[in-house]
C-alpha cells in the first residue's frame, strides 16, 4: 500500500517536472496584506436543538440573519472516546488540522500567564501541545491561524483561555488577551477577535468522570440553562463590535459522551465580499448543502481577513449554498434533524451489521446444504428418472467433466449425464435459493437507496432501517425476475449489477447525497470524508460495474455481436466508470482507482481469451499508477481552495508530509482488518463457499459453477475482475477488510442466483427403458439324464 501510494504521488511528481521543463506554470503563493475583520465565537457543545426562539433569543436572531449549517467538530479524541474535547476542537482551530492533546479524558484549557507588555500572554504548556501532534498521525502546526494574520499585518485578540489556544502563534503568544471583551480596548484595531464562550463546557466540566476521564452527559435543565447564559454572552459581545466585522459562530467541541453535529453561523461580509445571505452553508470540503467542517473555520477566518490560507490548512472556506427554509424554526429543526440522523446512524450501524453478517453466514449454510446434499432416490415418473423397480444400474459417482453441460441443441453426451440432474428444474428448493440470492445481492445499493426515505425518524429506527432497505432490495428483485431476462442465466445478476453500478454512478455525479448518514457511507460526526466515493461505496460500485459488463457482454455475445464490439462497449462503460471515481469533480478516490484500473483489466484480458500474466499485470499497475498520478497532479495545479484531497496529497508530497498520511492509512487498514473480525470471518466465509461448494459437484449431481461458466462464458471474466479489484482495493484503502467483505456480498450472492439458474437450465436426459429378463440358460452339467 505504501510504496503504491507513494509511487503515484511520484509519477504525479514526474509529470510536473515534465511540464515544467515544458515551461508551464504552477501556482505558488502569493503574499498579501490584512484587508478585513473577523470575530470567531466559540461555543464548545452549541447544538442546535439548544437553541430556542425565546431561551437563546440572540443565537435564534443571528441564525435568521446571515448563513447556517451542521458543524462536524471531529479532532483527535482522547483515549477510548469518540469526542472533540473543548481544548483539542480550539487547538484545530488553531492549526486548520485534526489535533489533541496529552493524556487522558477532556483538560480544561489552561489560563493564559501574561507576559508584562500590553495585554500579552502566553499559552503555558505550548511546547508540550507542539510535540503531541506528532504522535497523533496528522501532525498539525498549532499557530497556523494566528502566525497567518499577524505575518499579514493584522492584530490578533483573544477573549478566554479556549480562544487563547487558537489566537496563539507558533511560539505559543497571544497579542492581546482579556477576560472579557471590554478587556481589548478598541475592538475595531483587531483583525481577528477569537471569543470563547464556556459556559456549557463549564457545566459539563462539572459533571462527574467515567473511566476515561470523560463527564458524564448533562441534565436537560442544566443544560438548557448553560445554552441561554452563553446566549447572554454572545449578545453582549455582538452588540460591542464594530460594524463591518464578519462573524463565525460555531460549536467547536462536544459536552456530551458521544459525538454530535454542532452549530455553525456565519454573518456579515463573505470571501466573496458580499453579505453571508440567510439561507445554508457549504464548503468545498464537504460539497454537502448544510455541512461544514471545523478546520474550515480556520480556512474561513483567514480568507475572511483577505489572506490566503497556507498549504497546512487543510479546510476550506464557508461559502453561501442552497436556500434554507421559510422560517428560523423550520432551518433550525432540520438541522437538529441532521444531527438526529447521525446519533441514529452511530447507534444503529453495529447492530446493522452484526445482523446483516449473521444473516449472510446463515444463507451461505442454507445454500450449502441445499446444493451439496445427496437425495434419496428420486419418485417414479419425473421426466429423466430412473423408474422405480426397474434393474437400472446403481449411480456411480461419476460425474461430467466440469464445465460440460447439455444445452438444447448440442452438449455432452446423454448417457454420462447424472440422472439427478434434472430434477434442477422442478426443485423448489432451488426457487427459493435464487430469489434470496438476488436479494441478498441487492442489500448492498439498497443501504444507499434508503436514504430516500427518512428512516431516522421513525419511533423504532433499527426496524425502519431494515425494513426500508428490505423494501429497496425487494423493488430491485422484483425488477431482476419482471422481464424475459429472468429466464437467462445472468439476467437477474445483470439487472441488480447494472442498478447498483447505475445508482451508486449517478449518486455521485450529483453531490453523494445518498452516502451521508447511510449505513454503508458517511458518518459526518466522524468527519473523514463528505463527498464521492467512500471506500465502502466504491467496493460496491466497481462490483456492480464488472458484473454488470459480464452481463451485458454475455449478452451481445448471444445476439451475434463481434467481439470487438463487446469489447468497445465494455471500455466505454468501463473508462466512464473508472474517471468517474478517480474524478476530483465527482469520486475523488485516489485507492479506488488503481484498483478499479487492475480489476478492469483483468475482466478485459479475460473477455477477450487471452490470459492474465505477471508482464500484464505489471504494466496494469503502472498504469494505475500513472493515472491516478496524473488526477492528482492535475488537481493540485488548481488553487489551493478548490483542490480535493488528492491535490492535498500531491502537495504533501512535495512538502515530505507523505509518510506521515501513509502511514496513518496503512496502521487504519491494519487496524480495520485485525479488529473487525466479523467481516474477515464474512469474507473468509464468502471465498469458500465460491469456491469449495460452488465449484465442486452439487447434490444434481454437477459443479454449478462449471455450468454456469459452460452456459454464460462471460461471468468468469466478471468474477474473477471483481475479486482482482476487491484485493487490490484492499491492500491500497485504509478500510481494509471492508472493501473485500462488501465486494464479495455483491459477487457471491449474484452469482449463486446464476449458479441456479443454470441447474435449472440444465437439459433432463431421457428415462432409460425398463431391462427385460433375461432367458434362463441351464449349465450343460443339468441337463436331463436318459
Amino acid at each position: 500500500m505504501t510504496s503504491a501510494l507513494l509511487g503515484a504521488g511520484r509519477v504525479g511528481l514526474v509529470v510536473a517536472g515534465v511540464l515544467a521543463l515544458l515551461g508551464v506554470a504552477v501556482p505558488a503563493p502569493a503574499s498579501a496584506a490584512v484587508q478585513g475583520r473577523v470575530a470567531v465565537v466559540g461555543v464548545p457543545g452549541l447544538e442546535w436543538s439548544d437553541l430556542d426562539a425565546s431561551r437563546t433569543p440572540n443565537l435564534w436572531k443571528l441564525a435568521g440573519q446571515g448563513g447556517t449549517a451542521s458543524l462536524s467538530t471531529r479532532a483527535v479524541p482522547p483515549p477510548d472516546r469518540g469526542v472533540t474535547c473543548p481544548a483539542a476542537g480550539w487547538l484545530t482551530v488553531s492549526a486548520g488540522q485534526r489535533a489533541g492533546t496529552p493524556g487522558r479524558g477532556c483538560p480544561v484549557p489552561p489560563a493564559p500567564r501574561p507576559t508584562g507588555a500590553a495585554r500579552s500572554a502566553t499559552v503555558p504548556g505550548w511546547a508540550e501541545l507542539v510535540d503531541h501532534q506528532t504522535a497523533t498521525g496528522y501532525d498539525a502546526r498549532l499557530g497556523t491561524l494566528a502566525q497567518t494574520v499577524a505575518d499579514g499585518g493584522g492584530r490578533v485578540a483573544a477573549v478566554g483561555p479556549g480562544a487563547a489556544l487558537a489566537a496563539a502563534d507558533t511560539a505559543g503568544r497571544v497579542t492581546a488577551y482579556a477576560d472579557t471583551p471590554a478587556g481589548l480596548g478598541d475592538l475595531s484595531s483587531y483583525a481577528l477577535i477569537v471569543m470563547d464562550v464556556p459556559d456549557l463546557a463549564a457545566a459539563w466540566a462539572a459533571q462527574p468522570s467515567d473511566e476515561y476521564g470523560v463527564p458524564a452527559a448533562m441534565p436537560p435543565d442544566v443544560r438548557q440553562a448553560a445554552a441561554a447564559r452563553a446566549d447572554r454572552r454572545v449578545g453582549a459581545f455582538l452588540a460591542a463590535l464594530p460594524p463591518g466585522v464578519s462573524v463565525l459562530l460555531a460549536g467547536i467541541s462536544d459536552v456530551s459522551s458521544g459525538a454530535h453535529l454542532h452549530v455553525a453561523i456565519a454573518t456579515g461580509p463573505s470571501p466573496s465580499g458580499a453579505p453571508y445571505p440567510p439561507g445554508h452553508l457549504t464548503a468545498g470540503s464537504t460539497r454537502q448543502d448544510a455541512l461544514v467542517a471545523i478546520q474550515d473555520l480556520t480556512a474561513t477566518a483567514i480568507r475572511l481577513t483577505g489572506l490566503e490560507p497556507p498549504r497546512q490548512v487543510v479546510g476550506r472556506p464557508w461559502q453561501p449554498a442552497g436556500p434554507a427554509a421559510a422560517t428560523v424554526g423550520e432551518t433550525v429543526a432540520g438541522l437538529a434533524d441532521a444531527d438526529l440522523a447521525s446519533q441514529v446512524l452511530r447507534e444503529v450501524r453495529g447492530p446493522f451489521f452484526a445482523v446483516f453478517v449473521t444473516v449472510q453466514l446463515l444463507f451461505y449454510a442454507f445454500a450449502a446444504l441445499a446444493l451439496r446434499r445427496r437425495r434419496t432416490p428420486a419418485p417414479a415418473g419425473l421426466p429423466g428418472t430412473r423408474p422405480a423397480g426397474g434393474n437400472a444400474p446403481p449411480d456411480t459417482g461419476k460425474r461430467a467433466p466440469e464445465g460440460q453441460v447439455e444445452t438444447p441443441g448440442g452438449g455432452l453426451d446423454q448417457a454420462s449425464r447424472p440422472a439427478r440432474l434434472d430434477l434442477a428444474a422442478a426443485s423448489r428448493l432451488l426457487v427459493a435459493v435464487q430469489v434470496v440470492s438476488v436479494l441478498s445481492g441487492s442489500i448492498a445499493v439498497s443501504t444507499f437507496l434508503a436514504q430516500l426515505v427518512p428512516w431516522w425518524s421513525l419511533p423504532a429506527p433499527m426496524a425502519a432501517l431494515i425494513v426500508t432497505i428490505l423494501a429497496m432490495a425487494g423493488l430491485i428483485t422484483g425488477l431482476a425476475f419482471a422481464g424475459p431476462w429472468r429466464s437467462h442465466v445472468l439476467g437477474p445478476l445483470t439487472v441488480v449489477a447494472l442498478v447498483t453500478s447505475v445508482a451508486m454512478l449517478v449518486d455521485v455525479m450529483t453531490g453523494s447525497s445518498l452516502q451521508v448518514n447511510a449505513v454503508s457511507g458517511y458518518e459526518p460526526v466522524t468527519g473523514g470524508r463528505f463527498y464521492g466515493f467512500s471506500n465502502i461505496a466504491f467496493a460496491i460500485y466497481a462490483t456492480g460495474t464488472v458484473l454488470g459488463l459480464a452481463g451485458v457482454a454475455q449478452w451481445l455475445r448471444g445476439r451475434g455481436a463481434p467481439r470487438a464490439a463487446v469489447l468497445t462497449v465494455c471500455v466505454l462503460y468501463g473508462g466512464l466508470a473508472v474517471f468517474a471515481d478517480g474524478s476530483p469533480a465527482w469520486g475523488a478516490d485516489f485507492g479506488g482507482v488503481p484498483a478499479f484500473v487492475a480489476g478492469l483489466a483483468v475482466f478485459l484480458i479475460l473477455l477477450s481469451g487471452g490470459r492474465v500474466s505477471i508482464a500484464k499485470l505489471a504494466v496494469v499497475g503502472l498504469a494505475g499508477a500513472a493515472i491516478i498520478g496524473a488526477i492528482s497532479y492535475a488537481d493540485w495545479l488548481r488553487p489551493a481552495g478548490e483542490r480535493t484531497h488528492l491535490g492535498t496529497f500531491a502537495q504533501q508530497v512535495i512538502d515530505g508530509q507523505a509518510w506521515t498520511v501513509v502511514g496513518r492509512k496503512f496502521g487504519a487498514m491494519v487496524g480495520v482488518t485485525v479488529g473487525n473480525w466479523s467481516l474477515t470471518l464474512l469474507s473468509l466465509v464468502a471465498l469458500v463457499f465460491l469456491f469449495r461448494v460452488l465449484a465442486r459437484p452439487s447434490r444434481w449431481g454437477a459443479s454449478a459453477l462449471g455450468q454456469t461458466y459452460a452456459l454464460a462464458p462471460t461471468l468468469r471474466a466478471g468474477l474473477f475482475g471483481a475479486l482482482t479489484c476487491a484485493f487490490v482495493g484492499f491492500l491500497m484503502n485504509d478500510s481494509g477488510i471492508a472493501i473485500p467483505a462488501m465486494a464479495l456480498t455483491v459477487a457471491v450472492p449474484l452469482t449463486l442466483a446464476s449458479c441456479v439458474r443454470a441447474l435449472q437450465l440444465a437439459t433432463p436426459s431421457p428415462a432409460d427403458p425398463r431391462s427385460t429378463p433375461a432367458a434362463a440358460t441351464g449349465r450343460p452339467d443339468s441337463a436331463p439324464r436318459s
